[in-house]
């Protein structure tokens, strides 16, 4: 459990900070974060507020969907926001395009390492993925479609309100598959150990669990 524990919260840490890499380098975000960065310029919030409401209000989308939130999903909806927060304050704005590079190429690598270790503690999906287990589930519609429904959508949405679109995005979507695919098996905790409430059911047509977007 001690282990369980330091991975889900160590993942959710490292993944806020290589969301605020990616931020700062200013060359592209996953769609997600496109609609986050989008409203947080419209609104007198920061960053990591906006990820903390909208992963909330995904949250609620649950109760008509039956989805069932594990410590995991929870702790999602906070840390992920506090830690973007903390991580842009501390981290330098670069003017250099080979660092502004380096910044996205790390941040979507750790990305990577921060989902598969969140996903291995096997504490529950985020609320985004658990969106979208449940669609797939309720509609009877296919994991691919749902999923890309979902992204193109908040992407579309996060472009329109001044999201930042570029290299970086199309980046993230082309690695962040096989960086994951790689990661898991080494990072998840064997079966054995957890209880089976610990879990939760579900994934994306590629044989990767329910969690690869654990937001």
């Amino acid at each position: 459990m001690t282990r369980r524990l330091v991975q889900l919260y160590g993942g959710l840490v490292l993944y806020g900070f290589s969301m605020a890499l990616m931020i700062e380098s200013s060359l592209g975000l996953d769609p997600w974060d496109v609609l986050h960065e989008g409203l947080a310029k419209r609104l007198p919030v920061s960053f990591g507020v906006v990820v903390i409401a909208v992963g909330a209000l995904v949250l609620l989308a649950w109760i008509p969907l039956r989805q069932r939130p594990g410590l995991g999903t929870v702790s999602n909806v906070v840390v992920i926001g506090l830690a973007v927060d903390a991580s842009a304050y501390v981290l330098p704005e670069p003017d250099a395009v080979a660092v502004r590079a380096l910044f996205l190429v790390a941040g979507v690598v750790l990305n990577g390492v921060a989902t598969a270790a969140y996903i291995g503690a096997r504490f529950g999906p985020g609320p985004r993925d658990g969106l979208m287990t449940g669609l797939v589930r309720t509609t009877g519609q296919s994991v691919r479609l749902v999923r890309t429904t979902i992204e193109l959508s908040v992407l579309g949405t996060g472009w329109l309100l001044g999201g930042t679109v570029g290299i970086g995005t199309v980046l993230y979507a082309v690695a962040i598959g096989p960086l994951v695919h790689l990661l898991l098996p080494r990072l998840t905790v064997p079966a054995s150990t957890t209880g089976p409430a610990d879990v939760q059911e579900g994934g994306h047509g590629d044989g990767r669990p329910a969690g690869v977007r654990p937001r």
